[in-house]
C-alpha cells in the first residue's frame, strides 16, 4: 500500500462558494480548506483542472488541453488587489446563482475582465509581476507555447475545431506557424497571462493546503479530446490517418444490460510512444505532478488493454480489445519521475490482467458502495469487505449522491443495506460514511453532497448525458462547523 490510512472529501473547484458565479481559487477555496482542517481531513479530491468548452458540455474530462488550467477558475478579487481591476469591475455578474454555475454568463464575464486586467498588466505591471510572468513562460514553454498559439488560433477562427482551420496551420507548417505567432502575438501573450495567473493562484492554494496538512488529489483522464492543443501539437502521439483524423476512437464494449459507449476520443499510438520513451506522457505527468500530490487514473484498464472502435462505426460493439503499454509504461514513468502517487479507477471490466497490473505497482483500486449487492454475502463493494489496498468512496462525481441512490433502492436491497450497515435509514448518508471510514480501505473519501445528506438534485454528473452536468455548487453557509466536527469525530474514532 502506497498510502497511510487517511481520509478526505471530494469537491471540484467549480463547486466552491464564490461571488462571481463559479467556484474559483480565491477566498471560497481557502474557506473550504478551513472546513477540511476542522473536519480533520488530509485529502481534497478534485476533477481535472483543464479549460472546458460549451461544445463538450463544460466537462472537465473533455478539455482543450491536458496541461493548461481553466481560466474560469482564476480569482478576480486577487486581480483587484493587484490594481488590475477596479471595484466596479469586481461586482458579481447579474443573474448568477450561488448554488449553480452559469457557465455561459460566467465565461463572458470573466473573459472581459481578464482582458482588461491583461491590458493594465501590460501598461503598468505590479511589482515583480512582469519578471514572474516571463519566468513562468520560460519554465513552462514545452507545453505553453503550443497551447497559447492553439488558443489564439481558435479565437481567430471563431471557436472552430482545429480540423476546420486553413491547411497550413492545421498541418503545422513551420512557416505558417511562425507567421501566426507573429500576427497573433498579443493574443498569445494574453493566453499565457491567463495561464500564469491560474498557475500562480493554484500554487498559492496548494501551499495553503499543505500548511494545514492537506494534500490535493488530482484526476488524470487517460484520453484527451480530439479538438485539443494536445492532438494538434503532438499528432505523432495518436493513431491518426494521413488527413489528421482518428483511425479508431475510444469507448467501452457492451455490458449485459447496456449497449456500450463510444466516447470518440483519439487513441494513442502506444508503439510509437514506447519507441520515444513515452515522451509526451512524461511531459503530461510532469506537469500534473507539479500541481497535485496524488493522482486518480481515470479508466485505468486502458493502460492494460483498450477498446478500439473504428472511427466510421457508430456502434461500440464494432470495436476490439487491443493491448495497452502495460508495465513498461509505469516502469518508465517511475524511472524518470520517481514515486508513482496513483489511485486506479478500476470500476467495470475488471479482469485478472488489469488487477495484476494494478497490484504489481501497488496502486489502490476504487470501491463504491453504490455498486454493491447488499443481499449477497461477501460482495466486494460492501464497505466491510474493502481491503487495505483500496480507496473507499461513499459516492463519486459520476454516481448519484448516496441519498439519491438510497431513495431508488428496491425494498429488499434497502433492508439488506440496513442490516449490513446497522442503519435504520434515518441518517443513512452518515451511516455509510462511518462504514467506509471504519473499513480496512487505506483511503476513505466522501463528497460534500453526502456530508450534507443531499439527494439526486445535487448530483454532479450523469455519464452519457450532455446537459445539466458539472453545475452544482455548495454555499458558504452549508459548510457548517457542526458538519465538520461530526466528520472529525468519526475520523478520530477510525484512526484516519
Amino acid at each position: 500500500m502506497r498510502f497511510d490510512r487517511r481520509s478526505g472529501v471530494f469537491l471540484h473547484v467549480t463547486s466552491l462558494p464564490g461571488r462571481h458565479g463559479i467556484g474559483d481559487l480565491g477566498d471560497g477555496a481557502v474557506d473550504f480548506l478551513e472546513f477540511l482542517d476542522r473536519a480533520d481531513q488530509s485529502l481534497w479530491q478534485v476533477c481535472p483542472l483543464g479549460p472546458t468548452t460549451a461544445a463538450a458540455g463544460h466537462s472537465p474530462y473533455q478539455t482543450l488541453s491536458g496541461f493548461a488550467g481553466e481560466p474560469l477558475l482564476i480569482d478576480l478579487d486577487d486581480l483587484g488587489d493587484r490594481g488590475y481591476l477596479d471595484d466596479g469591475e469586481l461586482e458579481p455578474p447579474a443573474g448568477v446563482s450561488a448554488t449553480e454555475t452559469a457557465y455561459d454568463a460566467v465565461r463572458e464575464f470573466k473573459r472581459d475582465r481578464l482582458r482588461t486586467a491583461f491590458e493594465r498588466f501590460r501598461d503598468h505591471p505590479a511589482d515583480g509581476d512582469r519578471n514572474a510572468f516571463e519566468t513562468f513562460r520560460e519554465r513552462e514553454s514545452d507545453w505553453l507555447a503550443d497551447y497559447t498559439l492553439f488558443a489564439a488560433l481558435r479565437e481567430r477562427h471563431d471557436g472552430a475545431a482545429w480540423t476546420d482551420w486553413p491547411a497550413p496551420v492545421r498541418r503545422r507548417d513551420p512557416e505558417a506557424l511562425a507567421d501566426a505567432r507573429e500576427e497573433l502575438a498579443t493574443e498569445v501573450e494574453f493566453r499565457a497571462f491567463c495561464q500564469w495567473l491560474f498557475d500562480e493562484q493554484w500554487r498559492r492554494l496548494r501551499e495553503a493546503a499543505h500548511d494545514r496538512g492537506i494534500e490535493i488529489v488530482g484526476d488524470l483522464p487517460i484520453y484527451v479530446a480530439f479538438d485539443s492543443a494536445d492532438v494538434w501539437a503532438a499528432p505523432e502521439a495518436f493513431l491518426l490517418d494521413d488527413d489528421g483524423t482518428p483511425s479508431a476512437v475510444a469507448g467501452v464494449p457492451p455490458n449485459p444490460g447496456d449497449d456500450g459507449q463510444r466516447w470518440g476520443n483519439p487513441l494513442y499510438d502506444w508503439d510509437r510512444l514506447a519507441d520515444r520513451g513515452y515522451d509526451w506522457w512524461l511531459g503530461r505527468l510532469r506537469r500534473l505532478f507539479d500541481l497535485v500530490d496524488v493522482t486518480r487514473i481515470d479508466h485505468f484498464k486502458g493502460f492494460d488493454e483498450f477498446w478500439a472502435i473504428p472511427a466510421d462505426a457508430d456502434d461500440p460493439a464494432a470495436g476490439e480489445w487491443r493491448d495497452g503499454p502495460g508495465a513498461d509504461f509505469f516502469q518508465t514513468v517511475e524511472r524518470e519521475l520517481g514515486d508513482l502517487p496513483f489511485l486506479a479507477e478500476d470500476l467495470g471490466f475488471l479482469d485478472q490482467s488489469t488487477v495484476a497490473l494494478r497490484d504489481r505497482f501497488g496502486f489502490p483500486g476504487m470501491r463504491v458502495p453504490q455498486y454493491a449487492d447488499w443481499c449477497t454475502e461477501g460482495d466486494r463493494y460492501q464497505p466491510m469487505h474493502y481491503p487495505a489496498d483500496s480507496v473507499g468512496y461513499t459516492s463519486t462525481h459520476d454516481t448519484d449522491t448516496f441519498a439519491g441512490y438510497y431513495a431508488d433502492l428496491p425494498g429488499d436491497q434497502r433492508d439488506c443495506l440496513h442490516y449490513n450497515l446497522g442503519s435504520d435509514g434515518e441518517e443513512v448518508t452518515w451511516d455509510v460514511i462511518e462504514a467506509v471510514w471504519n473499513s480496512e480501505a487505506g483511503l476513505a473519501i466522501t463528497t460534500v453532497q453526502d456530508l450534507l445528506g443531499l439527494g439526486s438534485e445535487a448530483r454532479f454528473n450523469t455519464p452519457g448525458t450532455a446537459e445539466g452536468n458539472w453545475r452544482w455548487r455548495v454555499t458558504a453557509e452549508q459548510l457548517d462547523g457542526a458538519v465538520a466536527d461530526r466528520l472529525a469525530r468519526i475520523t478520530d474514532a477510525t484512526l484516519r
